[in-house]
């Protein structure tokens, strides 16, 4: 059974990416990050998940990106609920997390260099 590492944010389509995940028969090793986000329940429902699929091993790691700001999902900036089509097709959203999802990538690769697992897994 070969090891892999799947991004756990505790959202559907995390959760549908174990689901594919453990039905090919891989063995499961959760990460979930911890970066400040507004809404903790996603923290929870991804141990909730976790369990579920009875992952291997389940990691939250702490890495607070409200240090840089920047995202609704991260600081105190109200997300706008009369926007346009055209303003969300020209603007960047406020709850993108600048490089959240390339920081989170490193950190589950290096995770899965300690485990010698064979990939990566999110979505």
């Amino acid at each position: 059974m070969s090891k892999i590492v799947v991004l756990a944010s505790g959202g559907l389509d995390s959760t549908v990416t174990a689901a594919i995940a453990k039905s090919e028969g891989y063995e499961l090793y959760f990460l979930t990050v911890d970066y400040g986000q507004r809404h903790r329940t996603e923290i929870e429902c991804a141990q909730k998940i976790s369990e579920y699929f009875e992952v291997k091993e389940h990691k939250i790691i702490q890495l607070d990106l409200r240090t840089f700001g920047g995202s609704a999902l991260t600081d105190q900036i109200p997300v706008p609920t009369n926007r346009t089509g055209r303003d969300r097709e020209q603007q960047i959203p406020v709850t993108y997390v600048p490089a959240r999802n390339t920081i989170f990538l490193s950190l589950a690769l290096a995770y899965a260099e300690v485990l010698d697992a064979s990939s990566i897994f999110f979505g």
